[in-house]
């Protein structure tokens, strides 16, 4: 297949480009630098200038192609505050996706989130199941996690108008040597804080996956998934917070605190909010569906590596 990749220099990017490229697959990545063109020739594929507010540069894209993954989000945005800005980009993409790929049964497939955004109980465990409803998660610690869903229900709707799409979940420790993410992040704080924190008794959990995991999953889902699966790409189903503070306090040679709610913000910047979320998820329904068996070391043996202290 030739497949169409948006982010594809990015994190989970790096992952999914060789992953398609060792099964025999050519790829095209969305570049918005010459940076991330070099990047992705590297890799052994194609560059193809331009961003998401490119709307009929990415219909032309996917019309060229046998399949697209849709991993660019404008994260710079969304996190300082213009949630709404990042969201429309994001379902103008996935609009523009819809229309160039209608009635080809061809596939697309996008990523998404689960944390805190699936309008669950704190400690229920999520499953593929859940957060479908269209008032899921129109609250949760993260502003503008509610259009985040909305478009993420836009990309499975487009099964019923002749697209093979389907939608992967990722957990927010989607960790891995050269992370720059909520780990590398929580890590930076601590290092900047002198202290470790975690919030109250820190019992929370966060759902976890190895980066080439959730790639050889993205792979998988353009290959094979069913038109309208909904993909959770979890290993570790819950790891408390408080031990990944301990592991980060033993590292840095830094105590592990606890810390109040309030007081969250002040030792993990803006991940306050989620620091405190006890969202575990399963991946059972995917595993049946496709066959995906994570491989990779989970959070808290990957952080005793040792490489995201250097």
């Amino acid at each position: 297949m030739h497949v169409f990749v948006t982010g594809a220099s990015g994190w989970v990017g790096r992952g999914l480009v060789p992953e398609l490229i060792a099964a025999g697959h050519k790829v095209t990545g969305l570049a918005r630098s010459d940076a991330a063109a070099e990047s992705l020739r590297a890799m052994g594929a194609e560059a193809r200038p331009g961003s998401l507010d490119d709307l009929d540069d990415l219909r032309d894209a996917a019309a060229g192609s046998d399949g697209v993954v849709h991993l660019a989000f404008k994260h710079d945005l969304f996190f300082v505050g213009d949630s709404a800005g990042a969201t429309d980009a994001d379902r103008g993409a996935v609009e523009a996706f819809g229309e160039a790929l209608a009635g080809t049964g061809k596939p697309f497939v996008m990523a998404s989130g689960m944390l805190g955004v699936l309008g669950l109980p704190s400690g229920v465990v999520a499953t593929e199941r859940d957060g479908l409803a269209p008032d899921a998660g129109s609250t949760g610690p993260v502003s503008g996690a509610g259009g985040r869903m909305a478009n993420a229900r836009r990309a499975l709707a487009l099964a019923e108008h002749g697209i093979r799409s389907s939608i992967v979940r990722l957990p927010p420790a989607t960790h891995g040597r050269g992370d720059n993410g909520f780990t590398a992040t929580a890590i930076g704080f601590a290092r900047q804080k002198g202290a470790a924190a975690y919030v109250g008794e820190g019992g929370n959990r966060w759902p976890a996956v190895h980066r080439d995991d959730a790639a050889r999953l993205f792979r998988l889902a353009v290959e094979s998934a069913p038109a309208g699966s909904v993909l959770h790409a979890v290993d570790d189903e819950g790891v408390p917070i408080r031990t990944v503070a301990e592991v980060l306090a033993a590292r840095l040679a830094v105590p592990a605190v606890s810390v109040s709610s309030e007081e969250a913000g002040d030792y993990v910047g803006w991940l306050g909010d989620l620091w405190a979320v006890d969202g575990p998820a399963s991946a059972q329904i995917t595993r049946d569906l496709l066959g995906w068996r994570p491989a990779g070391p989970g959070l808290i043996a990957d952080l005793q590596q040792g490489h995201y202290f250097t």
